[in-house]
């Protein structure tokens, strides 16, 4: 038989040989870290036989499926231990992830002197260095075989397989497991693990389901990189707008008010404030009408946008839907249907378009308890919403503005070089979930598609993600744990308006439909001010703060002179607080910077008499004295550009 290799060169053999066996015969070293291979594009073990003519592929931990293998595999030995030092936990699926992976268990919840055990129980299994067996049953003798080691979970598995699936486990010395595979040979080969934390998880992510525990773990084959690994993690948690938000009082979750609905402590609603501001002003500037509508509707309402149809289950309905006598309501899960209204409320030729809609949008959305997280997906949230009526002529220049209004208040906030760009269309095999017929569709990607492409747009397609009046342009940006959210959309529309009999008369005195294009300027605040935690750990540009100065007098003789200084930058809009507690200047210095204040004046008899202040930044640390004047202007200025000053000093 005739092996072809992935460089292209190829081996001959008389017999049958494993994968393993083929690995031993190019280089010991390489059968030595290979993880699994691909014959003919197909993932296999190292185990399977190659018997025929093929292309074979030998992966190792360098690759992103071998990757997945030896972390499956640390899987199956992280259920082991579990079942050993908790023998009534049941299994439920341990696949890999990005950068490790994953068990569930229906057991009780683990703390991480529990998680301390099972690592230590790992290491253990791991240095016994037992085989990885394959083997199949047939349906009815699988299913039995879990029954009888009482594993529900993978009965429900097993069952909802197809008639002629293979059903295969893996041994591990006293540990079998249902699994596709593939996997190492040997458990001895993982070299470095690191169970990473717990939480609770629904059953398939279902909240009607039961909550298991989920234990989260990672491995690698050298414990430098491990090492290296989990200080990144460190390095992220530190960064966690979940984790830092709290901390710096930005936002808090009550109980008693409810999961994802989360109260803006004063720091985090001045930074809001400050975001709402100017996206309002900025969109009033490019030729927005503000409009202010409700924050529900009947079900009317929702009835005409097909929204009832496509989106009640993540909707908020208030009544009985089943009392015909009863008026039915939905708090808003978007304005647009509300926005159309008032367009419709005078008659519009084309020299009225395009009539351009901005509202910053309270919006309410059912989602799972399961997704819901910090401030990146909640349950009521604010928005920059804006509607665009619009000619079929002028759909590409308004889209081109909508674009350059987005990119322009990411280049604003500094986030321009951490996002990408998903044309999201329908799937043609489900129509039943979209709007409109098949022609529009395509012509309106098509439309979408050549302009981004004419505006230099890198961008991916994802077949699935459109809306269902239209296709969109997501503005996707990745958290500190790699979960990607979209940030900012603008969508092209052209059904809505029909169901919604909006018309404009066009230059030849004919009644037509006009185009509505969808889109956030700066998207949802909440989750902007999350990613902006994230991004600059806290430290957020200087006009965004909500406390950008912070005077401390070096003793009680000194508080007039700070009034006066505070005064003077409160008359140029700077926001400024003085600090006058009796406590010595070293510590509230550090108080300060805990606090991650941008700047600290310092003043004192010197500054006093010659109306100067001693300015202490986070960009260059100590600054020296200025005139207080000159510290103003320079503020001011940094505040009015929204200039992003680099740290250039970290203080100790």
């Amino acid at each position: 038989m005739k092996i072809t290799l992935k460089d292209g060169s190829t081996k001959e053999y008389q017999d049958s040989l494993s994968v393993y066996e083929i690995a031993m015969d190019i280089s010991e070293g390489l059968a030595r870290v290979a993880c699994a291979a691909e014959i003919n594009g197909e993932l296999v073990d190292l185990r399977t036989i190659v018997d025929s003519d093929c292309e074979l592929n030998i992966l190792t931990f360098n690759d992103d499926a071998g990757k997945n293998v030896y972390r499956h595999t640390a899987s199956h030995v992280l259920a082991q231990a579990v079942q050993r030092l908790y023998p009534e936990a049941k299994l439920a699926i341990g696949p890999a992830i990005e950068n490790g992976f994953y068990y569930d268990f229906d057991m009780a919840p683990l703390d991480r002197a529990a998680l301390d055990e099972i690592e230590k129980e790992m290491k253990k299994i791991i240095k016994e260095g037992a085989q990885l067996e394959r083997f199949t049953l047939p349906r009815e003798e699988a299913i039995a075989l879990m029954k009888e080691k009482d594993e529900p979970y993978k009965v429900e598995l097993i069952e909802e397989l197809p008639e002629d699936e293979v059903i295969s486990f893996y041994k591990m010395g006293d540990f079998l497991d249902l699994c596709a595979g593939p996997h190492l040979i040997s458990t001895k080969a993982i070299k470095a693990i690191k169970l990473i934390s717990s939480s609770g998880a629904y059953w398939r992510g279902s909240e009607k389901n039961k909550m298991l525990t989920r234990v989260y773990g990672t491995a690698y084959t050298k414990n430098a990189d491990l090492k290296a690994h989990l200080d990144h993690l460190e390095e992220i948690r530190k960064r966690d707008h979940n984790k830092l938000g709290r901390e710096m009082e930005l936002f808090a979750t009550v109980d008693v008010v409810g999961q994802g609905l989360p109260l803006l402590m004063p720091k985090g609603a001045k930074i809001i404030q400050t975001l709402q501001r100017w996206i309002e002003d900025e969109e009033e500037r490019r030729g927005y009408v503000r409009t202010k509508t409700p924050l529900m509707a009947k079900k009317d309402l929702y009835v005409i946008s097909d929204h009832w149809n496509h989106y009640k289950e993540g909707m908020f309905v208030i009544g009985d839907e089943e009392n015909d006598d009863s008026e039915v309501f939905a708090l808003r899960p978007m304005t647009c249907p509300f926005q159309y209204y008032v367009y419709k409320q005078s008659p519009k030729s084309y020299r009225d378009l395009p009539c351009r809609y901005g509202e910053t949008s309270t919006l309410f959305r059912n989602e799972d308890s399961g997704e819901m997280h910090g401030l990146t997906r909640v349950r009521q949230f604010t928005i920059s919403e804006g509607h665009l009526v619009v000619t079929p002529e002028q759909v590409q220049e308004e889209f081109k503005e909508c674009l350059d209004l987005a990119m322009y208040c990411l280049k604003t906030l500094g986030l321009e070089n951490d996002v990408t760009y998903r044309l999201s269309k329908w799937d043609p095999n489900n129509k039943s979930k979209y709007l409109g017929n098949e022609d529009d569709w395509e012509n309106m990607q098509n439309t979408m598609r050549e302009l981004l492409i004419d505006n230099g747009v890198e961008f991916t397609e994802s077949e699935g993600d459109a809306a269902f009046y239209g296709p969109k342009l997501d503005i996707q940006a990745k958290n500190v744990y790699g979960k990607e959210d979209t940030m900012i959309t603008i969508q092209l529309d052209f059904v809505l308006s029909e169901r919604f009999d909006m018309t404009y008369i066009d230059a030849g005195g004919e009644k037509k439909r006009p185009y509505i294009i969808h889109r956030t300027s700066i998207g949802c605040y909440e989750r902007t001010l999350a990613w902006l935690i994230e991004k600059y750990a806290g430290m957020f540009p200087t006009w965004l703060c909500p406390e950008q100065v912070r005077i401390l007098p070096i003793s009680e003789k000194y508080h007039d002179y700070a009034r006066k200084v505070k005064e003077e930058l409160q008359n140029n809009n700077v926001l400024v607080t003085v600090d006058e507690r009796a406590e010595k200047i070293g510590y509230k210095i550090r108080e300060a910077r805990l606090d991650r204040i941008p700047y600290m004046l310092i003043v004192g008899q010197k500054e006093e008499e010659e109306e100067v202040v001693s300015v202490r930044s986070r960009y260059l640390g100590d600054e020296g004295q200025k005139p207080l004047d000159t510290f103003v202007n320079d503020i001011t200025k940094e505040i009015r550009t929204k200039e992003i000053r680099k740290i250039e000093v970290e203080e100790k």
